[in-house]
């Protein structure tokens, strides 16, 4: 270990956040770092080109501009390499597919992002890979559910939507016993507040579209991987050209200097506000793995470091045939809140989450769910906007 890279682990996670991935010295002083953009790379001879025998040899393989961000998000992963892709489901399907094969079985977390159960129910079944999927709430039980041919098992905490917690080192010391790798969609927590790795997670993903970006501008995604699991990720990487740009790299890698400084003002925002819809007789149960009174409470307050600002609650209708129509009202009368997919931005939405998916783990009784993405805006004025959604149902 270095000295440079012993000081930077000593240090503050915002001093990281801010000079990781790039040292201004490399490129005349400039604070940050070029955009290069690349396709074709030149040799200086044939014997250089026949060896490959340089850094860089083509786009895809990575330049300068996204080599530093993949090396500012090691530092903060604790991984051995990193490959950028364009999207966050990207982030997930490439590392299926570099693990996966015909005849295998995969477990999957029942409360798991729509668009990874779609991937594998989808493309994965076609491809002769069986998924099941398990109660988030298993822990070291998922040991009996798994075959021979498991080979991954796929968490996701806290859960798309319900946000249940899994116990992450339980799962994974009953999964390695068994030969399988360890995956794990870190999203909600960013590395900055859980780091799959430390809890034997061997592959860590990250939708950077949301709190990385930060501005709801750029689709990008990072997985990250231990040591003995690296160089079969970036080999499948390689081998299906799924790249990111350079230009999203350079958005994605300013999006890190402040996200340590803007996941506070997330978190502080909405547990405010999830304390205070607790409060109110319009709601059946808030949704957020920091509160004490959330089921999994325990095992977000041993092994994470902070909450973000996404969370759920259920909107009070107690008949299933309103559900719509009371969350519909709600929605529509939020002049704050945006009702658009994605989250981790500057700006405060709203949704109702479609849990008709779940097979196992049951979704939430008393109304509809409603999910809650906080902003940087004031909370005052968000709470002056969720009540006009309140009153808007009532009057329904």
């Amino acid at each position: 270990m270095s000295d440079d890279t012993k000081d930077a682990a000593s240090q503050g996670i915002n001093t990281r956040l801010a000079h990781g991935g790039y040292n201004p010295r490399d490129y005349h002083g400039f604070v940050n770092p070029p955009v290069v953009h690349a396709s074709t790379v030149l040799f200086p001879d044939a014997r250089t080109m026949d060896k490959r025998a340089q850094k860089y040899t083509y786009g895809t393989r990575g330049t300068p501009t996204t080599d530093a961000l993949a090396e500012a998000i090691d530092e903060l992963e604790g991984s051995a390499g990193t490959i950028l892709v364009p999207s966050g489901l990207a982030a997930v399907t490439v590392p299926f597919l570099a693990f996966a094969k015909a005849g295998d079985h995969i477990m999957v977390v029942d409360s798991v992002y729509h668009p990874t159960r779609n991937f594998c129910d989808a493309m994965l079944s076609r491809l002769g890979v069986e998924t099941e999927y398990y109660d988030p709430a298993i822990g070291a039980g998922i040991a009996g559910l798994m075959r021979p041919n498991t080979t991954i098992v796929h968490t996701e905490a806290p859960g798309s939507n319900t946000f249940e917690m899994q116990d992450i080192r339980a799962i994974a010391d009953a999964a390695h016993a068994r030969g399988a790798v360890v995956m794990m969609d870190n999203t909600w927590a960013t590395p900055l507040y859980f780091k799959p790795l430390d809890f034997g997670v061997d592959i860590s993903m990250h939708a950077a579209t949301k709190y990385p970006s930060g501005h709801s501008d750029v689709l990008f995604g990072t997985v990250s991987a231990n040591g003995t699991h690296w160089d079969q990720l970036r080999e499948a990487n390689i081998t299906l050209g799924t790249c990111a740009s350079p230009d999203d790299s350079y958005q994605i890698l300013r999006g890190l200097r402040t996200m340590g400084i803007r996941l506070e003002r997330h978190q502080q925002s909405a547990l405010e506000l999830a304390h205070w819809l607790e409060g109110r007789e319009d709601v059946v149960k808030v949704l957020h793995p920091a509160l004490p009174s959330f089921e999994g409470h325990e095992i977000w307050k041993r092994d994470f470091k902070g909450a973000s600002g996404l969370f759920s609650f259920v909107l009070r209708e107690p008949d299933p045939a309103q559900h719509k129509t009371r969350a519909f009202d709600f929605l529509d009368a939020l002049k704050i809140f945006g009702l658009g997919y994605s989250w981790g931005g500057y700006e405060s939405l709203a949704v109702m989450a479609n849990l008709a998916d779940r097979l196992v783990s049951k979704a939430p009784e008393g109304g509809p769910v409603i999910r809650l993405q906080i902003g940087l805006e004031d909370v005052v004025d968000l709470k002056r906007d969720l009540e006009a959604g309140f009153a808007a149902s009532r009057a329904a």
